[in-house]
């Protein structure tokens, strides 16, 4: 149990795993056999796990956290032995019992809480940041703008040069010449242009209909480089987003809002650089939905992981920018007894409306999270979607949802009936992330 009385289930704790072969690895802790001295109490668990023979490892987890402290120095987060001894806690009848934390848990926990305690009476000022001198601040500022600013130039003529010589040539051409633009983009301190202009090289070679596909992304890249140019002239929150689009990035400086959070999807993407980790919230009361991101360098874990299903308590601070969803959670963000029931749910109608007025306020947009009720997974001619009760409507899923194992889990839970799914809506379909049967609304099912 944490401070809050929350029993973490055995799914919820895996969901925490950073991979799979964390997820694995402790799964084979989670026995009593791998533990000595396993106590809790005050929000918290501890042991000693002896899985490397004479070595015994120290593990405390703070399950308000979630934040541990292991002894064995793995780079995961959180690693195997922190999932073991949750594993451990949340199966029924298991000797982990409430008792007075040893002296090198106490010590941990209190050091841990110290520093909670005192983040909470901060002004949330960055040591130094008073004394720091505001006009070299505006002067690094203005020369990042100037930077972009060239480069967005730069970036124009060639998309003016590519549409004089026509598409055709793109084909033969190869990749070299637009990695050297992107890292031309990249010298411009835009990053947001170089992943644009990373993913136009890759379109040739994408299969049949590349040109109509390159053309639609060459026209939003160049949207993009024209409203750069006009930023001065636009909307406050329109030039947020278009600031955050090229690559700087948006403060969380929104009004916080307090609600309890169901947590109803995470999930990880990653490159050879970098790990984004996506997680989707909706407020119970406000019925806002918002996503957090964080991310972990050269191969390792994000630092936020929260279990699909789980409410928490607490404030989110969103981003600047024409609907963004993004936020960050504040220092009190703890999990609280509770279903976690689904989102209101619409028809797929509401739900392509809904995608289509947050494309009216962010152009670039990939896909705006809804939750579909009612609807029923079916076999069409070009692959599986997502239908109305009624038939009258459908939404076709993504090929990556196509491709995952979270399709047969959702075939599973609906068994050819109605059932709430909620996910990410974008111009190439559907991706389900959670789903919730009728019979178990309380229940969240993940499909990530």
């Amino acid at each position: 149990m944490n401070a809050t009385g929350v029993r973490w289930t055995a799914e919820q704790v895996l969901a925490l795993a950073p991979d799979d072969v964390s997820r694995r690895a402790g799964s084979k802790l989670g026995t009593a056999g791998s533990w000595s001295g396993a106590g809790c109490g005050d929000g918290a668990v501890w042991g000693l796990c002896g899985d490397s023979g004479s070595t015994l490892h120290r593990t405390v987890v703070d399950t308000t956290g979630p934040a541990h402290s292991c002894t064995c120095q793995s780079r995961e987060f959180p690693c195997e032995h922190a999932l073991g001894l949750l594993l451990l806690r949340a199966a029924e009848g298991v000797a982990c019992e409430d008792s007075a934390a040893p002296d090198w848990a106490a010590r941990w926990l209190a050091e841990r809480r110290d520093r909670t305690a005192g983040a909470e009476h901060r002004t949330g000022r960055a040591p130094g940041r008073a004394t720091a001198d505001p006009g070299a601040a505006r002067r690094r500022a203005e020369r990042r703008a100037a930077l972009i600013t060239s480069g967005a130039r730069e970036l124009e003529q060639r998309l003016a040069d590519l549409l004089r010589g026509g598409l055709a040539p793109t084909e033969q051409a190869g990749y070299a010449l637009w990695e050297e633009t992107a890292a031309r983009m990249v010298d411009a301190q835009a990053p947001g242009l170089a992943a644009r202009v990373r993913e136009l090289g890759a379109i040739p070679g994408s299969g049949p209909g590349w040109p109509v596909r390159l053309l639609e992304e060459c026209a939003l890249t160049h949207l993009l480089d024209r409203a750069w140019l006009a930023a001065d002239r636009l909307p406050g929150p329109f030039a947020a987003t278009v600031r955050t689009r090229v690559g700087l990035s948006a403060p969380a400086d929104g009004v916080p809002v307090h609600d309890r959070w169901s947590v109803l999807a995470q999930y990880d993407a990653a490159d050879a650089r970098l790990t984004t980790r996506r997680i989707w919230l909706h407020g119970t009361t406000s019925g806002r939905t918002a996503l957090l991101l964080s991310f972990g360098a050269a191969g390792r874990a994000p630092r936020l992981s929260f279990a699909v299903g789980t409410l928490f308590d607490g404030e989110l601070t969103p981003h600047a920018g024409s609907g963004q969803l993004r936020a960050e959670p504040g220092e009190q963000f703890v999990p609280v007894p509770g279903p976690a029931a689904p989102p209101q749910a619409g028809p797929v109608g509401a739900a392509l409306d809904a995608y289509g007025r947050a494309l009216g306020e962010d152009p670039w947009l990939e896909s705006w999270p809804v939750t579909l009720g009612g609807v029923v997974p079916a076999r069409a001619e070009y692959g599986w979607q997502l239908a109305d009760a009624g038939g009258r409507e459908a939404l076709p899923l993504t090929s990556v949802a196509q491709s995952r194992p979270g399709l047969w889990r959702l075939l599973a839970l609906s068994g050819g009936g109605p059932v709430t799914v909620f996910g990410e809506c974008g111009h190439q379909g559907f991706t389900p992330l959670a789903a919730w049967s009728p019979e178990a609304p309380g229940e969240t099912v993940p499909l990530v």
